[in-house]
């Protein structure tokens, strides 16, 4: 008798050293959802001692997201499938939120019972960190964008939303001008104010002059009481001028007294009032061509070009192609409640080979009009509109998915060698290829690499 026990407790010995010695927590509970073992490592990410865990049930311990109707254990005890690598969070007893990946699987007797479950856990706390981070290499405000062009308008943009200058936004129409605008306005000193955007080219010029500057009661047939302009509700914080160049001559003299004074008169009003804005104007035309021709006053076009900002076309930031695509089908996953699966391989060469001469706004609505049509399942080339679909079917668009897979493999590259301070051994190694695999993708698809590089600083890039 005394051997037979003797021969269990070896067995179960290098089990528990095994448990004890992983980095992930690991747990199992009986038929009552009552905690039965609970390993080191479990006890050092909820911050919950072992002898308090275990006979507690494990809602009670873990406090997660996936307990109650969407226990990831309680579905495996239910069809007998194991779940791995779900993502979820446990509120640690500190009451913090801890991020973690979560496998289970049932636990039986020897007769084949089952008479519990079993789960591990991972923490992903140093994973998250680490992603914000990178995130943050890409994203300022509520603009992301991995392209160099977009990167190098992020870096002043910060600096930009500190000042008070006036600031001109220059782009083609659909390259988010006014998310730019509205950008600056969040990182600025005004973000406590509103934030006011008025269209100057949807407006006629009598019109848009009363939106500007408002009114008082009498100031004409109609006007039985005072309404306020676009200056005055966005006092103490940013007026937005988007198509500025539309703006008649008349109507620039008045803008610029505003621009000069920070003073301005409602219509039908006897005295000034106080512009307290900051003005961010934006146009998709040449202004200094319209200066030229007479059609905009060359001292308001200096007026608003203290600060000029000028936003590529997405033609020339295709790598951001994937992220905006992800981006859309996330945001109308969650407001038309649906669960479309990203985008099919095929399809998203397709989006990169187009021109986009509708820019971001172009894309998005190709992504809204595919994500009605492609149900559930991730979008693909049926769900495409012709004109894109047009320039080649698969079979006929070699050229085209090298292209985007340039693009994609280019940008994989930059990253990697940002992340590695720009040593291009260290990249090797992160992307898993030779490093001379990698000089030569380096030089085939142009890619730009500083002076200094970060094996040796002293030394000029071969």
């Amino acid at each position: 008798m005394s051997k037979k026990k003797s021969g269990v407790q070896n067995v179960h010995a290098p089990t528990e050293a095994i448990l004890e010695s992983i980095s992930d927590g690991v747990f199992t509970v009986d038929r009552q959802w009552r905690i039965t073992s609970f390993n080191r490592a479990a006890e050092a990410i909820t911050g919950v001692p072992r002898q308090e865990a275990v006979g507690q049930r494990c809602a009670d311990v873990f406090r997660s997201s996936m307990c109650g109707a969407d226990c990831a254990l309680q579905q495996t005890l239910k069809t007998g499938k194991p779940i791995i690598g779900k993502s979820a969070y446990i509120i640690d007893s500190e009451g913090n939120r801890i991020p973690i990946s979560i496998s289970t699987a049932v636990l039986r007797d020897i007769q084949g019972r089952v008479v519990g479950g079993a789960e591990t856990f991972r923490d992903l706390s140093e994973v998250e960190v680490l992603r914000r981070e990178l995130a943050g290499k890409f994203q300022v405000g509520d603009l992301t964008s991995r392209s160099p062009l977009m990167q190098r308008l992020f870096e002043v943009l910060p600096a930009v939303a500190a000042s008070p200058s006036t600031v001109l936004i220059l782009g083609e129409t659909g390259t988010g001008k006014e998310r730019v605008a509205q950008t600056i306005h969040s990182l600025s000193p005004r973000n406590h104010g509103s934030f006011i955007a008025v269209n100057c080219g949807a407006l006629p010029d009598t019109l848009l002059e009363s939106e500007l500057f408002g009114y008082k009661a009498g100031a004409f047939t109609g006007a039985n009481k005072d309404k306020p302009g676009r200056f005055a509700l966005a006092k103490g914080g940013t007026l937005f001028l988007d198509e500025i160049s539309e703006i008649s001559p008349a109507l620039q003299v008045r803008l610029l007294r505003v621009l000069q004074e920070r003073t301005y008169e409602p219509l039908g009003a006897t005295r000034s009032e106080t512009a307290d804005v900051r003005v961010i104007a934006a146009t998709n035309q040449d202004l200094s061509e319209l200066m030229r021709r007479g059609r905009f006053r060359e001292d308001l076009y200096y007026r608003v070009n203290v600060v000029r900002l000028e936003l590529p076309p997405l033609r020339r930031r295709k790598e951001d192609i994937p992220l905006l695509v992800e981006q859309f089908i996330t945001r109308f996953n969650r407001l038309q409640q649906k669960a479309v699966k990203g985008i099919a391989a095929e399809a998203l060469s397709i989006l990169m080979a187009y021109d986009w001469p509708g820019n971001i706004r172009e894309l998005e609505n190709t992504v809204e009009r595919a994500f009605i049509l492609c149900g559930d399942g991730p979008i693909d080339i049926p769900h495409l509109p012709g004109e894109l679909t047009a320039h080649g079917s698969p079979a006929g668009t070699d050229t085209d998915i090298r292209s985007a897979h340039d693009i994609l493999d280019a940008q994989a590259i930059r990253a990697a060698l940002e992340r590695n301070a720009f040593n291009r051994l260290a990249a090797a190694r992160e992307l898993r290829i030779h490093k001379t695999t990698l000089y030569r993708k380096i030089k085939k698809l142009g890619i730009h690499l500083p002076e200094q590089n970060g094996r040796n600083r002293g030394k000029t890039q071969q």
